[in-house]
Formats: structure tokens, C-alpha cells, sequence
């Protein structure tokens, strides 16, 4: 099927944009491949999906650019989301798109990639670059790994479906499910690391999260941030946010910057709000609802929240990240779609996470939550001790590295 896809995919670039990026920018994979790496180069080659897998490998990344600073990184993206926000990334010295999963497509990215070590962030299995990558010997380890018993590897008793795991010589993966699960298959060479996004959002206390134009906007007023939302997310919160006797302030971060959408929700609510975009001049303390029609702020903007939305849960498109939140101490609402999650499911059970379907549940729990401190405080105590109790992932992995890489390179 994937030679079908590459003969389609020119076409569907006329009809979305964003597929046409996809083409287009994999068109660019091999001949930037060329300019940038010279045969002698030293190459460590991370893959990740998208934005979110990214944000995972960047605490491995660290350790490895310390670890091995003779070393090229070249990062590689599937989606066009990670790519295009992180192409320019001061941690990479190529970043490319993965090349369509074809034999020879394969055959060519490694002859110009030529790693010495491959390292896969959550999932991607590309079974003919794995396939090409055991083939030459070249060691691979996967990061984060999260497997479900749904997966073909565990469903299909038939080799060829797991024969592209056997690339790698090492599983660093999430939890014990996972392990088994691999175990189940004959995979033993599997550790229980965690969750490198853990180390990452732990870090972010570490740096500066000062902006102005928060602060000002704030006025030292309760503050709510809606994190990555979508639509469903927005109608969900639009009741709440039209409640204009309640003295706080809410900022709204959408996961898509569509800009005619942005302005009809503003102008949908009918209350006192202001775009990132076009805050300039005024008098930011004037308005009630900061929406940010940018992307890259959010991390440091739920470190002034008393209380987080993340969206993504409520429709089907998938829970984003509440993980940056919880980090600041942040009692955190979500939908309820969120079975594919586990430090979802956990911060529900520890009751760091509220999960909601309906505006009236919404609107119960973020009064609580407001009118009462000593329930937000304590709420926003265990998401902290969560993130606390989950860290170390990254070094877990750049130790296996030091005994396993280092020996040989």
C-alpha cells in the first residue's frame, strides 16, 4: 500500500495544505541529506511522529548531545506538525521528513544518513527502515515505547508482523503492560524506564517562564489557561467563560491557529477579549479572555495558572499534554476520552484530574475549584507529586548508552 500512497500523494497536495507539506517537504529529505552530511560524519538518528513525540526525545537528546559531542543529531518527523514548528530546533543539526516506508526509500536514507545509532521516540514502526536497519547491524533503541494489546505484533500470530521489532537491541518502555506484552512475543531485551515527558516538563521549572504581557494581562487575578483545544472544547467551555460575574481570568491557547475560527469564537462569546496577535497598544487589564493565536508560548504560560483545561479529550482527536501543566502544581480538567492515556487514567485515580462530558460537570468542578483553595491547592499538590514520582526516565537511558555505546564508538 505505501507504493500507492506515493503515487497518490502529489495529487492530494491540490486539496489540503497540510498534505501538501507533507509532499513537498519530503521531497527536500534527500537532497538536504546530501548538502548537510559528509561520509565521515558521525551520525545518532532520532525519529519521532510529531510534536508531542519530540517533546519526549528532547531530555534523550540532551544526555546524548553530552554524552557524544563528536556526534551529528539528525532528527527526522513524520508529520508535517512537528517538522514545520521544529525545523529549525537548536538541538538537531539536520532535521528532516522521513521518507515514505518504501524498500528503496529506505536503502537510500540510511546509505546518505549512515547512524551509528538509531533511536525511535514512543512508536513509528517502519518495518522496511527497520528491516534495513537490522540488516546493517545498526544498534537501535526505542524511548518511551507504549504498546496496547490491540496492536498487530500481539493480534496476529504471524512473524512478519513482528519481524521489524527484532531491530532493536534495546525497549525502553513505559510500563510493565508494555514489558509483558513484548515478553509475550519473545522480546526480553525490555526495560521499564517511564515516561521521558516526565524529565522534559520537569525541567521547565528550571527555566525562565517570565512573560510580560501575562502579567499584565493577569492583574493578579485567579487565572484559568484552556491548553490545545479544539472546537468541542471551546463550545464546552463557552457557557463558563460568558459567566461575567466571576472575577478571573481565563486565557485560551486553541491547539489549531486558524484565524477566521479564532475570530468567530471571539466574537461568539461577547465578552471583553483580546488575540495575542493584536494585543499591542491596548490596555491589557481591560479584558477578561486572552486568546493565543501563536504557538510555543503555552509551556510557560500554564506556569501562571491556578487551574488548567487541556483540551483534546472531549472530541476524538486525542487528549494533548497534561503533563505540562501538572509539572507547575495545577489542578488540571479534561474531557473524558482519554482511554489510550495512561498518566491520564492515573492522575484521575490520585484525583490530581478532573474529567468532564457536559457543561454542567464543568462548570460544578471549576467553581469548586475557584471558590474553594484548599481543594485547588491540595488538588494541585498531587498533580505536582505526580511528575515528581515519575522522573529519571532519561537517565535510565543514557546509562544504558554510556555501558552499551560508548564501548564501541
Amino acid at each position: 500500500m505505501i507504493w500507492l500512497a506515493e503515487k497518490l500523494l502529489p495529487i492530494s497536495k491540490f486539496f489540503n495544505p497540510k498534505m501538501k507539506l507533507f509532499v513537498e517537504g519530503r521531497r527536500n529529505t534527500f537532497p538536504l541529506l546530501k548538502s548537510q552530511i559528509n561520509k565521515d560524519d558521525r551520525i545518532i538518528w532520532f525519529h519521532m511522529a510529531s510534536l508531542g513525540e519530540y517533546e519526549q526525545g528532547v531530555p534523550v537528546m540532551e544526555k546524548v548531545k553530552e554524552l557524544f559531542a563528536s556526534h551529528k543529531i539528525v532528527v527526522s518527523f513524520y508529520s508535517p506538525s512537528g517538522y514545520e514548528i521544529k525545523k529549525n530546533s537548536p538541538l538537531a543539526d539536520v532535521v528532516v521528513y522521513l521518507p515514505l516506508d518504501t524498500v528503496k526509500n529506505a536503502s537510500i536514507f540510511l546509505d546518505l544518513l549512515h547512524p551509528e545509532l538509531a533511536i525511535f521516540v514512543k512508536y513509528e514502526f517502519w518495518p522496511n527502515i527497520l528491516n534495513e536497519l537490522n540488516r546493517r547491524d545498526i544498534q537501535t533503541i526505542l524511548v518511551s515505547g507504549g504498546f496496547r494489546e490491540d496492536q498487530l505484533f500481539f493480534k496476529m500470530n504471524n512473524s512478519w508482523f513482528k519481524k521489524p521489532l527484532e531491530a532493536f537491541n534495546h525497549f525502553f518502555v513505559q510500563n510493565e503492560k508494555s514489558k509483558s506484552l513484548l515478553n509475550s512475543i519473545g522480546f526480553n531485551n525490555v526495560s521499564v524506564s517511564g515516561d521521558t515527558r516526565f524529565d522534559r516538563v520537569a525541567n521547565q521549572l528550571q527555566l525562565n517562564n517570565t512573560l510580560d504581557f501575562i502579567e499584565e494581562f493577569l492583574d493578579n487575578k485567579l487565572c484559568i489557561v484552556a491548553g490545545s483545544t479544539w472546537p468541542e472544547d471551546e463550545s464546552l467551555l463557552k457557557e463558563f467563560i460568558m459567566q461575567n460575574d466571576l472575577d478571573i481570568k481565563i486565557i485560551i491557547a486553541p491547539h489549531i491557529i486558524d484565524r477566521d475560527r479564532i475570530k468567530a469564537f471571539q466574537k461568539s462569546i461577547s465578552i471583553p477579549s483580546v488575540l495575542f496577535s493584536e494585543k499591542e497598544g491596548k490596555q491589557l487589564t481591560d479584558y477578561k479572555v486572552l486568546i493565543i493565536d501563536t504557538v510555543g508560548l503555552l509551556t510557560k504560560i500554564y506556569s501562571y495558572a491556578d487551574i488548567a483545561y487541556v483540551g483534546g479529550a472531549v472530541g476524538t482527536t486525542g487528549l494533548h499534554n497534561i503533563l505540562e501543566p501538572a509539572t507547575f502544581g495545577i489542578p488540571i480538567i479534561t474531557g473524558t476520552n482519554f482511554k489510550k492515556f495512561p498518566e491520564a487514567i492515573q492522575l484521575e485515580a490520585l484525583k490530581g484530574l478532573y474529567a468532564v462530558n457536559a457543561k454542567h460537570e464543568l462548570i460544578l468542578i471549576l467553581n469548586k475549584l475557584i471558590n474553594d483553595p484548599d481543594f485547588r491547592q491540595e488538588t494541585g499538590k498531587i498533580s505536582k507529586k505526580y511528575i515528581q514520582e515519575n522522573t529519571g526516565a532519561s537517565k535510565t537511558i543514557s546509562n544504558y548508552l554510556k555501558n552499551n555505546f560508548v564501548k564501541t564508538h
